[in-house]
């Protein structure tokens, strides 16, 4: 049985609500069923739904499951704050990449469809966190230089692995 929701106002009540639209509409966005998220997220289909609904009862924790599974970063930002500056090469790297144009790439993000298009930023991550699967044997120059260019976007010399 679920834990019961902690006393919250309803400005954090909305705000749990849109994030767990958003998440759902992500998943939607990406073609991934429920119990495939849910795998990957380590958790049941019902935790999920909890969240996609934005139920105050489920775990911090959970929530931040489901954003890295659905490749997301959760970052806090002060709204009276400027928002983080990417590198000044940022422009060398289009800000649509096609799955399809780089093979190992495409390996790694393989629960996505082929016609996926995502931001460089998503790029960058998915290569961070599934580095170990990266044939480098297999990786063609275009694609390093495609990687050595996002690094470079990014202000980093390497991979954070």
């Amino acid at each position: 049985m679920p834990a019961a929701a902690p006393h919250i106002g309803t400005v954090i009540e909305n705000r749990l609500r849109e994030l767990g639209e958003r998440l759902r509409a992500r998943r939607k966005q990406l073609g991934i069923s429920a119990v495939a998220t849910a795998e990957a997220a380590g958790m049941s289909r019902v935790t999920l739904h909890r969240i996609e609904r934005g139920e105050p009862s489920v775990t911090g924790g959970a929530y931040v499951s489901v954003i890295f599974a659905l490749g997301l970063e959760l970052e806090l930002v002060d709204p009276r704050g400027r928002k983080r500056k990417r590198g000044a090469r940022a422009a060398a790297v289009p800000p649509e990449i096609r799955l399809a144009d780089y093979p190992q790439l495409r390996r790694l993000a393989w629960q996505l469809k082929k016609t996926t298009v995502i931001s460089p930023e998503e790029a960058l991550k998915i290569y961070e966190r599934n580095w170990r699967h990266v044939e480098l044997k297999k990786m063609d120059s275009r694609e390093r230089e495609f990687l050595e260019a996002l690094l470079a976007a990014f202000g980093r010399e390497r991979l954070l692995v």
